[in-house]
């Protein structure tokens, strides 16, 4: 099968031009082009079946912007959404009107505002838009507030929890949107609680919600304020959770884990926690069930002055011997995340309450950390 001679024509006038980026509409059989003057499109007039036709359109394309006919490599999917893309031919992929090929030029190390802004043209979807939000440069661009703000309007139509509390991560990123809209993503998140867990990732210092320091704050601070000017990492962490934000991190967290939808939530909502406490212990076992990490947490109180970890525990503990069970209690959260639930999560694909009676177990014995670092002590 050939190209209509009209189609040909067309087609290759507008190739003629310096363009900046392809699109195909397969629905209208319509090709689109970007370029510094702006859009043009020709409406394809096929003389033969639509996908056999299409096929020769991308022919066409790759020929005149890689010298073969060949066209994008679709088979190197997950290759180039690893970013493995070269830098030097982003420009030539958006020319291809090969969706795959914007794919890679999005997830590619090289990617800038201006390729940025091309791309989004050229494919408009919320995944897109959440990749190149991982670039600072496109953050601190022209299109991070685009990119952002068409999140938010595309939030309610989002149907993977994953992707949600991406989304929220993401557009909570510094000078993407304003403190009003900031407020209204914190309400929704009182019916859509993973959007919560967005808020904990982004703002765990700064969430929107004013909380109360715990009644021994000042007094935890004051004895602790040489190792904190020493940054003795548990001393900074302690002090952080007795804390107005701590607390109202706390409280966040624990409205999550009261009713997490479905498994996505609950690996998002543990890989979240764990980041908050990090600092405390770098290192933990993996394997490791919840009775072993409470266990491993207890022990590590009376190991000797032997590594950083074990001097900054015995540091802490000498200066303020009463926040024995606030220390266990944080480096029990440090040593949490998705392979807490991998062996019960790998037995059953259950959602909702079913789920939740499931790894109770789990969260029963994170309850208690976070009953401990909020001062509720029995």
């Amino acid at each position: 099968m050939e190209l209509s001679a009209e189609d040909a024509l067309r087609l290759n006038v507008m190739l003629a031009n310096k363009l900046q980026a392809v699109r195909i509409d397969e629905s209208s059989m319509t090709v689109h082009a970007l370029s510094e003057q702006g859009e043009a499109s020709v409406r394809l007039n096929p003389n033969g079946r639509d996908d056999q036709y299409l096929k020769k359109i991308r022919e066409l394309l790759s020929s005149q912007v890689l010298g073969s006919p060949g066209g994008y490599p679709v088979f190197l999917r997950r290759w180039t959404r690893m970013g493995q893309a070269r830098d030097d031919s982003l420009e030539q992929l958006l020319l291809l009107g090969e969706p795959e090929a914007v794919v890679a030029v999005v997830h590619a190390a090289g990617l800038s505002d201006e390729i940025a802004r091309r791309a989004w043209w050229a494919m408009p979807v919320a995944d897109n838009a959440r990749r190149m939000l991982e670039r600072e440069c496109v953050v601190q661009g022209s299109m991070g507030p685009v990119l952002a703000e068409f999140l938010i309007e595309y939030l309610p139509f989002e149907t993977e929890h994953r992707a949600m509390i991406e989304s929220v991560r993401l557009v909570l990123q510094p000078g993407l949107i304003d403190a009003a809209m900031r407020d209204k993503l914190w309400r929704q998140a009182k019916r859509r609680n993973s959007f919560y867990i967005g808020f904990m990732d982004a703002l765990p210092d700064a969430l929107p919600e004013a909380g109360a320091p715990r009644p021994d704050a000042a007094e935890v601070c004051e004895h602790l304020s040489s190792l904190i000017a020493t940054n003795n990492p548990l001393a900074v962490q302690l002090a952080r959770c007795v804390g107005a934000q701590g607390q109202q991190f706390l409280a966040t967290a624990e409205t999550v884990m009261s009713k997490p939808t479905n498994q996505d939530v609950v690996v998002e909502f543990l890989n979240s926690v764990q980041r908050y406490f990090s600092s405390v212990c770098p290192h933990g076992d993996p394997a490791a069930d919840i009775a072993t990490i409470v266990e491993d947490a207890q022990a590590l109180l009376d190991v000797p002055a032997v590594c950083p970890t074990t001097r900054a525990v015995q540091e802490i503990l000498t200066a303020l011997p009463a926040c024995r069970a606030d220390v266990a209690a944080m480096l029990t959260l440090s040593w949490v995340g998705e392979p807490l639930v991998n062996p019960v999560f790998a037995r059953t694909d259950a959602i909702g309450s079913v789920m939740r009676k499931k790894i109770e177990p789990i969260t029963s014995v994170l309850q208690q950390q976070f009953d401990q670092l909020r001062g509720r002590r029995g």
